[in-house]
């Protein structure tokens, strides 16, 4: 109730220009992935289930940057129980209508949860617009006790071009904050923020063209891939 209440009447979240915080992008968010992003949900939800399950560690997750839950509801059906975070009080409005679990209005440079509260932190397709990137892995490492799960748009794709002239052109709200990574650069990110941690990092991309002759592989080229590093002893 306290979410609808929130965003019954705003149109805008503090005057931020995020398109996350735009009521006018964020009531249309789920149906993107109902019409042209169909084919690719699916695939990148195979990306990172393959991933995650090759830890059995993994039971339970927190997913920061959950939105509307589109890929928080999704958990379950590979046998994770899962908890949602999110900044966007409009996103999150309507994930609570969506989602039977526990969703939380935060920050994801700040946590709120105990050390280790969880087996793993999942960021799908948000940790592009995070600000410290090398913070917000600190923080999943430390709430997460086995491994942190990356699902990113590709840095190493011919959409970018595409992306940014469409942003030259005020045609697309959505990446304008962004800051797009390939596999290289996120280890990057992640080998900083885990300095003197014993841990290991596995990829692989999809999102390659409808008539490519495979469409997920361990090549650092397509639209999206999925990266988990986990967490050793």
């Amino acid at each position: 109730m306290g979410f609808e209440l929130v965003t019954k009447e705003l149109t805008n979240w503090q005057g931020r220009k995020e398109w996350f915080f735009n009521r006018e992008h964020t009531d249309t968010y789920e149906q993107w992935y109902e019409g042209r992003y169909k084919r690719a949900e699916i695939w990148q939800k195979k990306v990172i289930g393959d991933l995650v399950k090759k830890d059995s560690r993994v039971q339970e997750l927190l997913e920061f940057g959950c939105g509307t839950t589109r890929f928080t509801r999704w958990w379950k059906d590979i046998g994770i129980e899962a908890t949602g975070g999110d900044l966007s009080p409009f996103m999150l409005g309507q994930g609570v209508h969506l989602f039977k679990g526990d969703l939380v209005l935060a920050d994801s440079h700040f946590m709120p949860f105990k050390d280790h509260s969880f087996d793993a932190v999942a960021f799908i397709t948000t940790f592009e617009y995070y600000r410290d990137p090398v913070q917000v892995i600190r923080e999943a490492a430390r709430v997460g006790r086995h491994g942190i799960v990356f699902g990113m748009m590709n840095r190493n794709s011919p959409k970018l071009v595409r992306r940014r002239v469409q942003q030259v052109f005020g045609k697309n709200p959505f990446y304008v904050t962004a800051t797009f990574y390939s596999p290289q650069t996120l280890v990057q990110k992640i080998d900083e923020a885990l300095k003197g941690r014993n841990y290991s990092i596995e990829w692989t991309c999809t999102g390659l063209p409808k008539w490519f002759p495979v469409q997920q592989w361990s090549v650092p080229y397509g639209d999206f891939f999925g990266m988990y590093v986990k967490l050793n002893p």
